[in-house]
């Protein structure tokens, strides 16, 4: 694209529908809404799911299932991220959170076995997967409840 390709024609802008002006226009007498019934009518428009007074189907349809809000406190950590933590050596919920590893809200946080440790860790506060706290003891490192 250059400068002299560039055109401000008002050839190139599209038109605005003129609704309801007469036959020439294309949308004229019913104004391209058709022939009576609700949707031809001015006023109140129908909600998204209205079927005509029938039960809609978001009413029909069985609800189940549920949504823990404690999975908003909850967070994971897997043990090669520990690893990253050279300077510590007792872990606990406020040195994750020091670090950056979790967020602030978390209350608890569960250590998950997917990778592996290589140093003695002292782990207190935390929750640790049965797989986790074997790794964790082979290292030499202790876990506290």
């Amino acid at each position: 694209m250059y400068l002299n390709s560039l055109s401000n024609s008002v050839y190139l802008r599209k038109k605005r529908k003129r609704v309801c002006r007469g036959i020439g226009s294309g949308l004229g007498k019913t104004g391209g809404r058709g022939h009576k019934g609700q949707k031809s009518r001015t006023g109140k428009k129908i909600r998204i799911g209205f079927e005509g007074g029938q039960t809609p189907l978001y009413r029909r349809i069985p609800k189940f299932g549920f949504v823990s809000k404690k999975k908003i406190l909850v967070d994971e950590i897997r043990l090669f991220e520990l690893n990253n933590l050279l300077d510590v050596n007792n872990i606990n919920l406020s040195v994750l959170k020091k670090k950056n590893l979790v967020k602030k809200n978390i209350k608890y946080v569960k250590i998950i076995k997917i990778g592996s440790i290589n140093r003695p860790l002292v782990i207190s506060g935390l929750l640790v997967t049965k797989g986790a706290r074997v790794c964790i003891e082979l290292a030499g490192g202790i876990v506290n409840p």
